[in-house]
């Protein structure tokens, strides 16, 4: 289960970082069916594993978070193999219902600042917007939504299949190099994002092109998602540069070929914050 799951988070599977965070740490259940002849042993391939899983992908703050909860929980506390297992299961459950409960109030919050009628682009794939989405057209609302294909990988198709799913909502998609034209038609931009760290916001490549064209034509831009993913301290994000295949099939010679699944966007191009804390202005 551990070995699955790093293969794939390094694969990128899954585009939520939300449901990233929760099956790295659920992996670790795998542990407790292992059998142990000391709790040091036990903690020791803890730590192993959830270093693992830390470094299938370093750029993601929350799957980050999630795992070193339950390390700094369970190591150095128990004196039993047994008891080691059964704070591990305590922590395991603990974690996963914060990172749920957090998405799920972010989405709430986000979906009470939707109006009816209204416009707005988004890019990549957030689970928390798309929840936000669904939830205010569940309460009536109708929204246009212009969805950024989210190249090289296409990951914004999969959103625009999800929008078209949800009664009252219409979904357009554009190529990313279409962003500056249809901008004008929208009423703002929502987007996810994988974390806020010292005032600069990661997310999908592409996002600090749209924010930056965004704040150009005074668009607002607002960023959905849990507030744990607002980092203070205790990491440091790492981008990830997936395999050059995923831009070109067929190497060429002669052509260096750069693939960043990140950028970095100052948080000063984003106007709104929503976290399971409420709408925090920018």
């Amino acid at each position: 289960m551990i070995n699955e799951t790093v293969e794939e988070i390094q694969g990128m599977h899954s585009h939520s970082s939300s449901t990233i965070a929760i099956k790295a740490t659920e992996a670790l259940s795998e542990l407790l069916d292992r059998e142990y002849a000391s709790v040091d042993e036990f903690e020791l391939d803890l730590q192993r594993n959830a270093g693992a899983l830390r470094r299938a992908n370093p750029s993601h703050a929350s799957l980050h978070n999630a795992v070193r909860a339950v390390e700094r929980s369970v190591v150095d506390v128990t004196d039993t193999v047994a008891d080691a297992k059964e704070l591990t299961r305590e922590t395991i459950d603990r974690v996963v219902d914060d990172i749920e409960t957090g998405k799920r109030r972010a989405a709430e919050h986000a979906a009470d600042t939707f109006e009816d009628g209204e416009t707005f682009m988004t890019h990549d794939f957030s689970s928390t917007a798309l929840a936000a989405v669904e939830t205010a057209a569940q309460e009536g609302h109708y929204l246009d939504a212009y969805v950024m294909e989210a190249r090289p990988r296409y990951i914004g198709r999969g959103t625009a299949r999800m929008l078209s799913a949800i009664d009252r909502v219409e979904p357009h998609l554009i190529v990313d190099n279409a962003m500056g034209h249809y901008l004008a038609e929208c009423d703002r931009v929502i987007i996810g994002l994988d974390c806020i760290v010292d005032d600069t916001l990661y997310n999908r490549v592409g996002t600090f092109p749209l924010a930056a064209t965004a704040n150009q034509l005074d668009v607002p831009v607002v960023a959905v998602g849990s507030g744990a993913k607002v980092i203070e301290e205790g990491f440091v994000f790492e981008n990830q540069y997936r395999d050059p295949s995923e831009v070109m099939l067929e190497p060429v010679e002669g052509i260096t070929i750069e693939n960043p699944a990140y950028d970095a966007t100052p948080v000063e191009l984003i106007d709104t914050l929503i976290t399971d804390t409420g709408v925090h202005d920018i």
